[in-house]
């Protein structure tokens, strides 16, 4: 495991890679799912459920018919067990993780929890990533898989994980260098040049904000994230520039990264103008081109592309890293396998 490890919990490391550097599930990544302590029988648990999960966890890849499942005297316990095992079938039926990834994506048949789906992106993301060695870029793409919320602090736009950040009530308070003590407030550490190195020892647990204001490093941070996700789910060679305002540019495609700003999108799109109150919501701006203009559509040519990210009306940014796959105007998409 190198110094500058990142994301450990992900399960990165269980994992098999295959030569395309495609993610290969493996008993020991489906082992630890089934150890999650939503799926250990609790002491009542009944016979059904707890031979089950001492089997799975023996055999991860053991079948298991619907009618056991359904055998589950619990009726919430039936439920996670249809979801983890759904899960595992998406998983198994694929080459790779990143394939499983776009056929879930390109699929309305399959459904999953936002909790196994950014756990998936989370992964895939640790894999796409892995010779980077910019902790504002691997601090941007936490907004891949973690909701975040927008923290006022004097006129910067900052970014703080909601789960660390605790929700709509407390109002966080924010250190641009260290960790203060604070009993009224919770206090979080900003990343910076100062404090960079220390990412690599506390990835896993999402306690720095990120300076997302125009023109900072954060927006073009987010881009480079962006631009690797792509590039390696799509094979597509990609640039993305932040920009600070979106004036004069003809709307010929765009793709809102969350669903607020594929609402602000459609808005544009079709009334050419946003009132103030709808300006304020967007987060960031960037512009896309791609260097093979052949692979685009023929109806956008060689204009480039937008991307919009934005918060909503309770100052949460919900990023939905499958728009970037499924919105491009690309003509020919193919996974990693």
């Amino acid at each position: 495991m190198r110094v500058s490890d990142f994301w450990i919990a992900s399960g990165y490391h269980l994992l098999d890679r295959n030569a395309s550097d495609g993610l290969v599930v493996t008993d020991e990544f489906l082992k630890a799912y089934f150890a999650r302590p939503e799926l250990m029988p609790p002491d009542d648990a009944c016979a059904v459920e707890r031979r089950l999960h001492e089997e799975l966890l023996a055999d991860p890849r053991r079948a298991v018919a619907a009618e056991e499942v359904a055998a589950i005297s619990d009726v919430d316990a039936r439920e996670n067990w249809q979801f983890v095992l759904a899960f595992r079938e998406l998983l198994l039926r694929e080459p790779t993780l990143e394939a499983a990834y776009l056929a879930l994506v390109r699929s309305a048949s399959v459904n999953l929890p936002p909790l196994f789906v950014n756990q998936l992106v989370q992964v895939i993301l640790r894999n796409a990533l892995d010779s980077c060695d910019d902790p504002f870029v691997l601090r941007a793409a936490e907004l891949f898989f973690r909701p975040q919320r927008i923290v006022p602090h004097e006129h910067s736009l900052l970014l703080a994980d909601e789960e660390v950040a605790g929700g709509p009530s407390p109002t966080p308070g924010l250190s641009l260098m260290s960790m203060l003590e604070s009993p009224t407030s919770v206090e979080i550490e900003v990343l910076s040049e100062r404090n960079a190195d220390s990412y690599w020892r506390r990835s896993d647990q999402f306690d720095l904000a990120l300076d997302f204001t125009g023109g900072t490093r954060g927006p073009a941070a987010l881009a480079e994230a962006m631009r690797r996700w792509t590039s390696h789910l799509l094979g597509v060679d990609i640039a993305i520039e932040p920009l600070t305002a979106l004036r004069d540019a003809k709307l010929t495609w765009y793709v809102g990264l969350d669903a607020e700003a594929t609402r602000i999108g459609n808005r544009l799109w079709h009334e050419g103008t946003l009132d103030e109150r709808t300006k304020a919501h967007v987060v960031a701006l960037f512009r896309v081109t791609f260097a093979d203009a052949d692979l685009v559509f023929d109806a956008v040519g060689r204009e480039p592309v937008y991307l919009i990210l934005a918060m909503t009306p309770d100052q949460l940014v919900r990023m939905k890293p499958q728009n970037l796959l499924t919105g491009l105007p690309i003509k020919h998409l193919e996974a990693v396998t």
